[in-house]
């Protein structure tokens, strides 16, 4: 472990922890100095099940590397379960200065054959997951002033995607949160981020196949390693990034890009008001040229990397 890394004696909570992503960004917390609550229910990808060793296992990884460590196994998808586990932060380290929302699941499916159970499954862990959480640690990082959260989206969200009406909407919605929590707690010097990550995991293996645009997106996504998000991570949690706030980041492979936020692309004015016919007649006209196509061409998977 690192004498004085970049979260030195820092207490961070990572969600999801137990495997991919979320570990890869616990051992490198751990490594970069800070003691970590490394946080996994345990369960299957789409979130059914538990299973304690996940989240045992990262924590051995940390110990055995000189480093601090405890396992949560608490789900994320309920408001005194999540204040469980920054409490277990306060138990053991006495602290909390990062929470690294990261947990998931996924229930894909054609919007139209959706249920609500389905719905409800993916929006209560990542959505209401990444609200408990920092919720919970709110008032001490108030208390402080000081501290960050960083909360993962996806281009799903951001841009969109098929058979993920669940898993965009929290997605989208989480970036939405990060914003208003930026604003909310930005007088109290308290941070919030978001980074979208491109990186084969066992949560992603399930997209579809079918057609030979899936087939090479798949295959590329496969050459990313999980372990390429973790540092982008590390730095927006550290006091290295303490003018960093409300923006939402991706990160694919060796690159690291900084997203757009909506913003008005084009409008028109009519002096005397709209009524429906001049609204098809002249305004719109005028606004489709700048549409957003309907389709997903243009997410970073079809960019060639740099």
């Amino acid at each position: 472990m690192s004498e004085q890394g970049m979260m030195q004696d820092k207490v961070v909570v990572v969600t999801g922890a137990g495997r991919g992503i979320g570990r890869d960004i616990a051992l490198l917390m751990a490594a970069e100095g800070a003691r970590v609550v490394v946080n996994d229910l345990g369960g299957a990808a789409d979130g059914s099940g538990s299973d304690q060793t996940p989240a045992g296992s990262v924590v051995q990884e940390i110990l055995a590397k000189g480093g601090q460590a405890v396992a949560n196994y608490e789900s994320v998808a309920s408001w005194a379960s999540a204040h469980r586990i920054i409490e277990c932060a306060l138990d053991n380290f006495g602290r909390i200065d990062s929470v690294v929302n990261n947990a998931g699941i996924l229930r894909d499916v054609i919007f139209h054959k959706m249920t609500e159970e389905q719905w409800h499954a993916v929006i209560d862990v990542h959505l209401n997951g990444a609200f408990f959480v920092s919720r919970a640690a709110a008032e001490h990082f108030r208390k402080q002033e000081s501290s960050s959260y960083v909360h993962m989206t996806s281009t799903s969200g951001l841009i969109g995607n098929l058979g993920q009406a669940n898993y965009s909407a929290a997605k989208l919605g989480i970036a939405a949160l990060s914003k208003s929590i930026a604003l909310d707690m930005r007088r109290y010097n308290v941070r919030s981020n978001c980074i979208s990550p491109f990186a084969w995991s066992r949560m992603i293996g399930s997209i579809p196949t079918e057609t030979p645009a899936q087939q090479a997106r798949v295959k590329r996504l496969q050459t990313m390693e999980t372990a390429k998000i973790a540092p982008v991570v590390v730095y927006l949690a550290s006091d290295a990034a303490k003018d960093v706030t409300g923006q939402i980041f991706a990160v694919r492979s060796n690159e690291i890009f900084l997203m757009s936020q909506p913003r008005p692309t084009r409008g028109i004015h009519r002096s005397e008001g709209w009524t429906p016919q001049t609204v098809a007649e002249h305004a719109m006209p005028a606004l489709r040229s700048s549409f957003v196509p309907l389709d997903i061409s243009g997410d970073i998977f079809s960019w060639d990397p740099v």
